[in-house]
């Protein structure tokens, strides 16, 4: 039986991260991945070719827009092969990538279903045939699978998931998006950039609901100018694939009921996690709903089995979240001074069109929690930057503790949102204040020193607005 300090199952961003990290503080690491593949959801169905598609939507929009520029273009023809066969390049490329990360890095892959066999033990069966790993440490990286509605069948024909909707053959000429969180305004964006018709369909008040109510408004608003059909307080019944694409049947916020129908219907409604074959039943691990409980370092109840990801109760869904995780994980069992991981310190980035990046608490969570504080905005309108790229939407928004002037939280939505949060990522870890970041030299010009003058505006001293 092989013998390991540590074995993780799955190797995506946070199972990839976590036996890097873990070969580097010298423990001997084996990574177990069920696909042919390594990187997971986030490399071959998720992160990364959805920002693939996105880049491409973000260039033929500005194709379109040449005139603005002084660009004389009589016609800009989209190939959809060739936009998949450069998709398909960069996941390939990315995952060999991995695979040389851990050649480099001495760590072992073994392809096949992972499980845990016992304390200690971890069995993988490939082909019919199992064996067993002895390990110090276990770590789970399973991650998770998209949701659907009751009563409500994923075919892959009109009804589709993430998955089948990136290798759909040609662009569709309607498009019904269930669900306005990231994975449903990300796609509404790449297809009517495309020239699809969308409609998006959201049960809460309000899309992308874990967001500032302003951002959610300002997104609706940019939707709406792009044709995008945006309706909230809908309350999906059925869909169902027909010959003549998908039908919705909905009712709307007055309780009538209504249906739109399609050429294809895309299910973004949540995500699984994908915890129900990994023999927990075995351990003193803490389930709800599927989803695994862990103290702050991601150890669950069952000493020495760790898990990160989509799989952990009360953790967000993200690939950057799931990497930090690993690390703190490995980090524990190798007994290196780690921080736990703080999900209020943890960015979340949208790459709709307009962007959003935020990062702490909303202006209505900070004042759910009794805090007394400030707000300042500041619109990209007013930033020379995004007026030489020609993208005006959106603006930055602080909050701050009143009294002391410690940033709480930032939201952004507009030109590279997902970028500049950067900077209040670091302030919040830090616990900068007002006064640290208005002494923060912002270069000029820049999107990102659009930031300097919303900490300013917290206090009415924005300059440019």
């Amino acid at each position: 039986m092989a013998k390991y300090d540590l074995v993780i199952i799955g190797s995506g961003p946070g199972g990839y991260v976590a036996a890097i990290r873990a070969a580097q503080w010298g423990l001997k690491t084996a990574v177990v991945e069920k696909d042919p593949f390594f990187g997971g959801t986030c490399l071959h169905v998720g992160c990364i070719p959805t920002k693939v598609f996105l880049h491409h939507a973000d260039l033929y929009d500005s194709f379109q827009r040449a005139g603005e520029f002084g660009f004389e273009v009589k016609e800009v023809k989209i190939n959809w092969p060739a936009m998949m066969e450069r998709k398909d390049k960069i996941v390939k490329k990315h995952s060999m990538g991995i695979a040389a990360l851990f050649k480099k890095n001495k760590v072992e892959s073994i392809m096949g279903w992972g499980r845990i066999a016992g304390a200690g033990r971890v069995s993988v069966e490939k082909d019919g045939q199992t064996t067993e790993l002895e390990t110090t440490y276990t770590l789970l990286a399973t991650g998770s699978e998209a949701r659907s509605l009751p009563g409500i069948e994923i075919d892959g024909r009109g009804v589709l998931t993430n998955r089948e909707i990136l290798h759909l053959g040609e662009i569709p000429k309607s498009l019904v998006v269930v669900g306005a969180g990231a994975v449903g305004v990300e796609f509404a964006s790449i297809f009517r950039t495309f020239g699809t018709e969308v409609t998006i369909l959201e049960a809460l008040p309000r899309a992308v609901p874990l967001e500032d109510e302003e951002i959610s408004a300002e997104l609706e608003k940019a939707f709406r100018k792009k044709g995008i059909r945006v309706e909230t307080q809908a309350q999906v019944e059925s869909a169902k694939t027909e010959a003549r694409g998908a039908t919705v049947h909905y009712k709307d916020r007055n309780g009538t009921q209504q249906s739109v129908t399609a050429d294809k219907v895309l299910m973004a409604v949540g995500r699984r996690p994908l915890t129900d074959t990994l023999g927990l039943e075995k351990t003193k691990a803490q389930l709800e709903r599927g989803y695994v409980h862990t103290n702050e370092f991601q150890e669950t109840a069952e000493p020495r089995l760790y898990a990160i990801g989509d799989i952990v109760a009360s953790l967000p869904q993200l690939a950057h979240a799931a990497s930090m995780e690993g690390i703190v994980a490995v980090g524990h069992m190798a007994g290196k001074d780690v921080q736990p991981f703080d999900r209020r310190r943890c960015p979340g980035a949208t790459y709709c069109e307009p962007q959003i990046g935020s990062v702490g608490l909303t202006e209505k969570q900070a004042r759910d929690a009794g805090l007394a504080i400030k707000t300042g905005k500041f619109p990209f309108l007013a930033n020379s930057k995004a007026t030489i790229l020609g993208q005006h939407e959106g603006f930055i928004k602080v909050v701050a503790d009143a009294k002391y002037g410690e940033i709480l939280g930032v939201h952004a939505i507009g030109p590279l949102a997902t970028e500049i949060i950067a900077e209040p990522v670091a302030a919040l870890g830090l616990e900068a204040t007002l006064d640290d970041m208005a002494a923060t030299v912002h270069a000029h010009p820049t999107l990102w020193e659009a930031m300097g003058d919303a900490f300013n505006a917290v206090r009415g001293l924005a300059i440019n607005f």
